[in-house]
């Protein structure tokens, strides 16, 4: 049996920027990376990645890349092999949830740079807002999904599926990755996607917030590439 591809989800307001040093180290391996940018639900961003090859996968999902990559097993589990779920979540819609989510819409449509300003920082492991060149990586992309983008992704967040009813039956090997300083999608809530999943590892990066994969992208790749080629190097 042939390698299988590894799909790439990035997360909200996020490209491939945030995967690129483990797409570097994926080396003999086809790599895809999935549109997230052009649906407003959740679903159809799966089905829309689903589309993109008849071929198996090994799908690796970013923050609400994680969800799409959740879906996607749910959807087609003799399709998808293997997930890797990084600085993810499982649940549904939170009270309170929807108000702040639409102030962060406004925001966007007002000044996209404000938002970027606003929101950026407590993504971050403490003191990483300093640094020049990330927080410059990470604006620019923000910049570059823009305002409309933004706001189908929002709704897509809020109208997200609870993935907590499903997560016992994808029994594909999942790998599970979090920064120990990820305030919005934090360790316990990975140990608690492990405790339902039948066959998840989980592994915490050190240093890193939510957006590990570009915060320490070295150890990141490491363990991602070590996964991936461990399962599905054959």
């Amino acid at each position: 049996m042939s390698k299988p591809m590894v799909l790439f989800v990035a997360g909200l307001l996020s490209d491939q920027r945030v995967w690129q040093s483990t797409i570097d180290g994926l080396t003999g391996f086809n790599v895809l990376i999935a549109d997230n940018q052009s649906d407003d639900r959740i679903s159809s961003m799966a089905e829309r990645a689903l589309s993109m090859t008849d071929e198996p996968l090994i799908v690796v999902g970013h923050s609400m890349g994680g969800r799409v990559a959740l879906e996607m097993a749910r959807m087609e589990p003799d399709q998808v092999l293997g997930l890797v779920l990084a600085n993810t979540g499982h649940t549904g819609q939170k009270p309170g949830e929807l108000a702040k989510r639409q102030a962060k819409i406004d925001l966007g449509y007002h000044d996209i740079g404000a938002l970027a300003a606003q929101w950026l920082p407590p993504m971050l492991a403490a003191g990483r807002e300093t640094d020049e060149d990330l927080m410059q990586t990470l604006t620019e992309m923000v910049l570059t999904a823009g305002a409309q983008v933004h706001e189908r992704q929002i709704m897509a967040l809020v109208n997200r599926p609870s993935a907590t009813e499903y997560l016992p039956e994808i029994d594909c090997p999942t790998l599970l990755l979090t920064g120990l300083q990820d305030r919005w999608s934090p360790v316990a809530q990975h140990e608690e996607i492990q405790a339902l999943m039948p066959n998840a590892t989980l592994e915490l990066v050190d240093a890193a917030g939510h957006f590990m994969p570009i915060e320490q992208p070295e150890e990141t790749s490491r363990l991602i590439s070590a996964w991936v080629k461990k399962h599905h190097a054959k």
